[in-house]
């Protein structure tokens, strides 16, 4: 018994996702969501360093002139969040985090099949990365107050984000699916 019960605690382990939350990103935020964001996701990387969790940070390199470019003070991943030991960094260039990088075999090596996502930018790198992730057949949490984004001509990014947690809690790719929650109802 004690067999099958360890499979499944392999079968539903977790793994914090945090996707691209770098200097050059967050000084574009809104001084609101950078206040209330940067420091849930904290709570979520304190919660999840905790319980033995894996975390996993995504980090953008973009072109030259991006500002999010590969090696300079905007790539780096914001100071309040910086990973620890051992904490993997994966780097990539698009908005899927799993496209062209090792996040997969870096998920399937720690036995991982359901992702906690958090980061930037909701309409981007969020969106695409929790949609991909669902495809390739792992659950998703979106923690609905821990990603963020930037006005916009045609919204606010409290709308931004407001309608991607909309849009995306219950999506789902045959038996996975996103659920959106927020930060005080993750448990790891």
């Amino acid at each position: 018994m004690a067999t099958v019960t360890r499979h499944a605690a392999l079968q539903t382990r977790a793994a914090l996702l945090i996707i691209d939350v770098q200097v050059g990103l967050v000084e574009l935020m809104p001084p609101e969501i950078q206040r209330n964001v940067l420091p849930r996701i904290g709570t979520l990387l304190a919660k999840a360093r905790a319980s033995g969790t894996p975390v996993i940070y995504i980090q953008h390199d973009g072109k030259k002139g991006h500002p999010l470019e590969a090696g300079t003070k905007g790539w780096k991943i914001h100071p309040s969040l910086q990973p620890a030991d051992k904490e993997l960094v994966i780097r990539k260039r698009a908005s899927d985090s799993f496209f062209g990088t090792t996040l997969q075999q870096e998920l399937e090596q720690r036995g991982v099949s359901h992702l906690i996502i958090a980061g930037a930018m909701t309409e981007y790198c969020v969106d695409t990365t929790c949609r991909r992730a669902t495809s390739l057949g792992y659950n998703v949490t979106l923690v609905g107050d821990a990603h963020l984004t930037r006005d916009t001509e045609a919204l606010t990014a409290a709308k931004i984000i407001a309608h991607h947690n909309f849009v995306l809690d219950d999506f789902s790719a045959g038996d996975h699916a996103i659920r959106v929650k927020p930060t005080d109802q993750i448990v790891f």
